[in-house]
């Protein structure tokens, strides 16, 4: 089942609460999911299988133009889409493209009006009454994924749309991201949370080695001036990146490690495809 929708309307946040943990990172910059990532919910009898997207944009670097060739090849083959809209934002010509493109799928659409909480019952009700125009949908529910408002209604009508069939992936697993990406991808999240302007876009992570002590990651911008942000004066950044992404990292591989963070320039590699390639994304 695909999620689509444009960037920042809070997909990956959708995700994580339908499958009961992290699967995606998280920022309030767009683009910050780069590549397919399917997350597992496992329940009495299903299994939920979401592929969380990039948002669809327009394509303007190799970066992008792989992100967009990901969102087109996800909907080769899917029996379902989860529609996701903003609350907070006005339901535009963006939502009207993706909708042109969901609807002419064939499957059964489920619109999902996230970031609802702490808005008026009002303005829900406009912001809903403007979604149900957007196309013939199976089901219109209103979420707020941050806080899990109305996420098992949701859950509920997604496995509904669930074909019989064998499980996918082993009961327990919530992603199929190989390990060494998903530290890398919990590194960025935090280079992302920390840094501003320019600077997230052009952040990247690879992990070069990882044992069960040791965790080295080199953390890739664009340049020199980049790279003394996200190092920071002194090495403060990119100390406070290290601290931040630890204990996550820890949870996730369920040991302690030392972490080593090598912060690297390495000149316009949104537009490398090799780079990119190396990167997997």
């Amino acid at each position: 089942m695909a999620v689509a929708g444009r960037p920042n309307v809070g997909k990956s946040t959708l995700v994580n609460a339908l499958c009961g943990g992290k699967v995606a990172i998280v920022s309030d910059k767009p683009q910050t999911t780069r590549r397919r990532i399917l997350g597992v919910a496992n329940g009495e009898g299903y299994q939920l299988v979401l592929a969380d997207l990039p948002g669809f944009q327009r394509p303007r670097d190799a970066l992008t133009e792989r992100m967009q060739r990901t969102v087109d090849s996800a909907f080769e083959d899917v029996e379902a889409v989860l529609f996701a809209l903003s609350a907070r934002e006005r339901i535009g010509a963006g939502d009207r493209f993706i909708a042109e493109r969901v609807f002419g799928l064939g499957v059964p659409v489920v619109i999902v009006l996230n970031k609802v909480d702490r808005l008026k019952p009002g303005h829900i009700a406009s912001q809903m009454e403007t979604a149900a125009r957007l196309g013939d949908f199976h089901a219109l529910h209103p979420v707020g994924a941050k806080t899990g408002d109305g996420v098992g209604e949701l859950r509920e009508e997604l496995v509904s749309l669930l074909p019989e069939g064998p499980l996918y992936f082993p009961e327990g697993e919530r992603t199929d991201l190989p390990l060494e990406l998903q530290v890398a991808e919990l590194v960025r999240e935090k280079a992302l949370q920390l840094t501003r302007e320019e600077v997230p876009h052009a952040v990247s992570v690879e992990v070069e080695e990882l044992t069960d002590e040791v965790v080295r990651a080199n953390v890739f911008v664009e340049t020199e001036s980049q790279k003394q942000i996200v190092v920071g004066r002194g090495g403060s950044m990119v100390k406070e990146i290290g601290v931040r992404a630890r204990p996550e990292i820890e949870l996730l591989l369920g040991r302690h490690v030392f972490l080593e963070l090598h912060v690297k320039v390495r000149p316009r590699w949104r537009r490398d495809e090799a780079m990119l390639e190396r990167l997997g994304i």
